[in-house]
């Protein structure tokens, strides 16, 4: 009935309350990756048997939410190009850095 788990050295416990709990987008992970190649990584991983959504969120197997999330993104969004790209971000399933800089920069 009870899990305790560690994902990169933060420790985590999890509860089976019964069928009558589902997940949902209420609960939902992030992990914040240092370049595209980590980006490319998880999504892979965290998608195999899930569904890939939209703006860097996927659902896993278990049907858990995760947003991919490349660590360029502040700087990105809150740079003068931001709503630019915000907008291309809007037309992504996984995030592209490079795509999202392209669009920032105009």
């Amino acid at each position: 009935m009870m899990l305790a788990f560690t994902l990169d050295g933060l420790a985590f416990q999890a509860l089976n309350g019964g069928p009558m709990y589902k997940f949902t987008e209420a609960i939902s992970l992030s992990i914040f990756c240092a370049g595209q190649a980590e980006v490319d990584h998880y999504w892979s991983k965290l998608s195999d048997g899930g569904a890939p959504g939209r703006c860097g969120w996927l659902k896993d197997r278990f049907g858990l939410s995760w947003q991919v999330v490349p660590q360029a993104m502040g700087r990105i969004m809150s740079g003068p190009g931001g709503g630019r790209a915000m907008q291309a971000m809007m037309g992504m399933s996984k995030l592209d850095i490079a795509a999202l800089e392209k669009a920032a920069a105009g």
